[in-house]
């Protein structure tokens, strides 16, 4: 195993950056650390350091500061956007049908099948090759007068750019609340949400730079969700408890350099993204890229290999030094495609066989070449193996 691992799994998340950390150590310490709901000196630093994190978070997304509400993460962001979505229908006596498309996250999915034992109704859209949302599926459901529509910016395993401007100037017109997931959008391609009519926005800390547990979801109409969590009259009662202040002056502060540095970064992260996908097609000529044919984010590499499954390369990838992520899930023992290549209409034997690779700001090109110098040595010994098993 070389001496310096290789990390390119940066859309399952990153390392906190240092001056996310030294803005967020005060908050941890002796001068800082009160409750925020505190009226003592104490609680009113606290105080002032989180309403500054809502600033920032807000002025980097386009939004206004009392639209941020500060959350564990995506996937507490995503379930309150959905089930807060059926729950405020439920409020209005109206439908509670949620949309949401077929290569979502876990978290949207999750949600979106929960309000069914609320007494509501999911509707999945379908997607095609790319994984592009069928836009006829949404009018469909907004025909239906649906509680909510939940679109990923970008997918988090192939990358595919959702024409998210379209998807929520029709949920507008239908005067429908549109929801979308930005986690992996967010630092990584342009983003206001002053260019797009999108009700509620989630975006998560430990994805650009800031540490697990803190994200946030930008409500712009609150009469859109009912809060999901009870408690206190926190961030308006919307997401009460008390505040993660460190966490929220870490998203703050990792929010600012996402766009600072967006525009340079997309740059670069393309470059090497689009290098890695010639090289490792010259390494092995009958791999697939996914989503090839349609706009991607710059910084996900979604590969599938014929004749082989995703976690033996993910293994021989991590004795190898390089940690990338299988494109499948096991789950009670069985290895199963990933759902959103299956939506996509990728055979099941071809998707067991996917890996993505994503790269982000500690990426060099020292990591892309150490990965296309052992990405054929490993295929062949998984084809190998596969082929001895499959006797």
């Amino acid at each position: 195993m070389p001496s310096t691992p290789v990390y390119l799994d940066y859309a399952a998340t990153t390392p906190v950056r240092p001056e996310v950390l030294e803005a967020m150590l005060p908050y941890l310490g002796q001068a800082t650390f009160g409750n925020p709901s505190s009226a003592h000196r104490f609680g009113r630093a606290a105080r002032a350091g989180f309403e500054q994190a809502k600033r920032q978070v807000a002025a980097a997304v386009g939004a206004e500061p009392n639209q941020v509400v500060f959350t564990s993460g995506g996937t507490e962001a995503d379930n309150l956007a959905i089930i807060g979505a059926a729950l405020a229908a439920r409020e209005r006596k109206e439908p509670m049908l949620v949309a949401v498309a077929a290569t979502e996250h876990k978290a949207v999915l999750a949600a979106a099948h929960a309000v069914k034992h609320l007494g509501g109704e999911e509707a999945i859209l379908p997607v095609d090759r790319n994984g592009i949302v069928d836009l006829a599926a949404v009018d469909q459901v907004l025909e239906r007068r649906a509680a909510a529509v939940s679109v990923m910016w970008v997918n988090n395993e192939t990358g595919t750019v959702q024409p998210v401007e379209a998807i929520a100037a029709r949920c507008q017109a239908a005067g429908v609340c549109f929801h979308t997931d930005a986690v992996q959008a967010f630092g990584k391609i342009p983003f206001s949400v002053l260019d797009l009519p999108c009700t509620l926005v989630t975006i998560s800390g430990h994805k650009i730079g800031a540490p697990k547990g803190i994200g946030a979801l930008i409500i712009r109409d609150r009469k859109a969700v009912e809060a999901i969590i009870h408690g206190g009259g926190q961030q308006f009662g919307l997401r009460p408890g008390t505040e993660n202040v460190a966490g929220a002056v870490a998203l703050g502060r990792a929010a600012e350099l996402a766009v600072a540095e967006l525009d340079a970064q997309a740059v670069r992260l393309g470059e090497l993204r689009d290098q890695l996908t010639r090289r490792l097609r010259e390494g092995i000529s009958d791999i697939v890229i996914n989503a090839e044919d349609t706009r991607r984010a710059p910084h996900i590499l979604s590969v599938t290999v014929p004749g082989t499954d995703s976690e033996a390369l993910l293994m021989h990838f991590d004795l190898a030094g390089i940690a990338v992520s299988a494109g499948s899930a096991c789950t009670t023992g069985a290895v199963e495609p990933s759902h959103v290549l299956t939506a996509m209409g990728i055979p099941r034997e071809l998707a067991l066989g996917a890996i993505r690779f994503s790269l982000g700001h500690e990426t060099t090109q020292a990591d892309v070449d150490r990965a296309v110098e052992v990405f054929p040595t490993v295929v062949a010994k998984v084809r190998k193996l596969s082929g001895v098993l499959g006797r």
